[in-house]
């Protein structure tokens, strides 16, 4: 508005042998969904691993603490929570961020929750992955205005319990505080960040999991033309597409991914977002204009498919998109007990620890 086939074994009965019964899914349900449009998409995993930042207990303790920590932003306001909010769907419903000494930024804040499984980072997709996004925000000068990563490693250093938490998280590394590891820390941290919905216990064979009428949305929001892009595990993010790709976006303000590429094709070009939560978080697109479901459903047929949807139609789309709301694990996102800061302490200046 990424596609992963439903998978049939198909068992070929032998003279003399048994038809094997029908694979059951993790739910106990027979595992293919009992509406065929729902083989372009895929169910959440519980966590999204990588192999190059292996998660560990540490390591996401670690990572949690940091993304609360206000103290790394440089007037001690701003922290990854303050702008991603985790028990609100990890957005802050303000049209655009608003970073260090209430400066706006340019752009939406997208949901951080089912991000790390998405092609790239950011609307414009210029970090490849939650490890190299998580170390974005903290030098932003309109975010949290770090001077630089050796100011993001001199709090750290200043404050005792981190430099214990770094040494347990990375516990083979001579020198375990790094800029680059304080991102793989929120990484290792946000890719436990995942909501399973009703939706996946129907893709994983729960044909109840959805009602009649949320199985019609699903039909509708496959014959539309939605799933051409929003498909696959997380529905959307897996590809970039233009703003406006039928009819001109309404503000053409932002270049979108031409700023990263400087490619003209990629004027207007934004990564295609998550529906996943869609629902709980408003508002929309990367300008942040619209505050309604209703109207931003109407608005992608519009636009993106030159199509003007019934009434009929915008309701039974936004009741199957509800059921892509999922669980947010209160446990796993609570906010944690930080290492307090030491008395006296000066740190470099520019560092909210520092003395005035």
């Amino acid at each position: 508005m990424r596609t992963l086939p439903w998978v049939a074994v198909v068992a070929v009965a032998l003279v003399g042998c048994k038809t094997p019964e029908p694979p059951q899914g993790p739910l106990g349900g027979a595992s293919k969904p009992d509406v065929a449009e729902a083989s372009q998409f895929a169910p959440l995993p519980a966590v999204i691993e990588v192999a190059s930042n292996a998660r560990t207990p540490e390591k996401v303790a670690l990572g949690r603490m940091l993304y609360y920590d206000t103290r790394f932003s440089s007037d001690g306001t701003v922290s990854c929570y303050v702008c991603h909010p985790l028990h609100d769907y990890g957005t802050s419903h303000r049209a655009k961020g608003v970073g260090h000494d209430h400066l706006q930024g340019g752009r939406n804040d997208p949901t951080v929750f089912n991000a790390a499984g998405q092609i790239a980072q950011f609307w414009d997709g210029r970090a490849p992955d939650v490890e190299t996004q998580a170390l974005g925000p903290v030098l932003n000068p309109v975010e949290m205005g770090m001077k630089d990563g050796t100011a993001v490693v001199a709090v750290i250093n200043a404050i005792p319990g981190y430099a214990d938490a770094f040494r347990k998280a990375f516990p083979n590394e001579t020198d375990p505080v790094t800029f680059e590891n304080f991102g793989r820390a929120i990484a290792a941290f946000e890719r436990g960040l995942t909501t399973p919905a009703r939706w996946d216990r129907y893709l994983a064979g729960e044909p109840m999991a959805l009602t009649a009428r949320e199985k019609d949305g699903l039909k509708t929001f496959v014959a539309v033309g939605c799933a051409s892009c929003h498909n696959g595990t997380y529905v959307g993010g897996s590809t970039y597409q233009k703003a406006g790709l039928v009819q001109p976006w309404p503000d053409q303000h932002d270049p979108g991914r031409f700023q990263v590429t400087k490619q003209a094709t990629d004027r207007m070009v934004f990564k295609v977002p998550s529906l996943r939560n869609i629902d709980q978080t408003w508002p929309y697109f990367h300008d942040g204009s619209v505050e309604r479901l209703d109207d931003a459903v109407r608005m992608m047929a519009r636009h993106q498919l030159g199509k003007e949807l019934t009434d009929t139609q915008v309701t039974l789309i936004r009741g199957w998109l509800h059921s892509l709301t999922g669980e947010v694990n209160r446990e796993y996102v609570d906010e944690p007990v930080l290492p307090p800061s030491p008395a006296g302490v000066r740190a470099p200046a520019g560092s909210p620890m520092a003395s005035s």
